[in-house]
């Protein structure tokens, strides 16, 4: 199938799909005469790993371990378990992260009067100095 297929077969944009080549991330597949990339069902199904990869919101790295772990049929499922498990841990730290982040706009936004007069402690806020703004009493 030609990349345009592979694409809608995948569910991954024929623009990832090049970048991916591009970065070694998947394997370039084989040309036509023509120059026209050919893609067979392996590579589909490639393709699908990591579309599923991203959507669990691994990184590109972490992608490249896991297809690597897939292939290898000796592989230890504890390699792929921990390598989960620390992109679990970094979840969690990303969500901490943002609900603080959630509530000091939350606390922000509550101390705004939302009126026609220019004062305003969301701006105020931001144009201080980290250490001085709210945002470094949530943490």
């Amino acid at each position: 199938m030609n990349i345009g297929e592979a694409a809608q077969a995948s569910g991954v944009s024929a623009k990832m799909i090049r970048h991916y080549e591009s970065i070694g991330l998947v394997a370039a597949p084989p040309r036509t005469e023509g120059g026209y990339r050919r893609y067979d069902e392996r590579a589909v199904h490639n393709l699908r790993f990591v579309r599923r990869a991203r959507n669990l919101g691994f990184s590109l790295d972490e992608i490249r371990n896991l297809l690597s772990l897939w292939h290898d049929r000796g592989r230890a499922s504890a390699d792929v378990k921990a390598l989960t498990l620390r992109h679990v841990a970094d979840l969690e730290l990303r969500i901490a992260e943002l609900a603080a982040m959630r509530d000091t706009l939350r606390e922000l936004a509550q101390h705004c009067s939302g009126d026609d007069r220019p004062d305003c402690p969301i701006l105020a806020d931001m144009a201080q100095p980290e250490a001085q703004g709210r945002l470094a009493c949530h943490g």
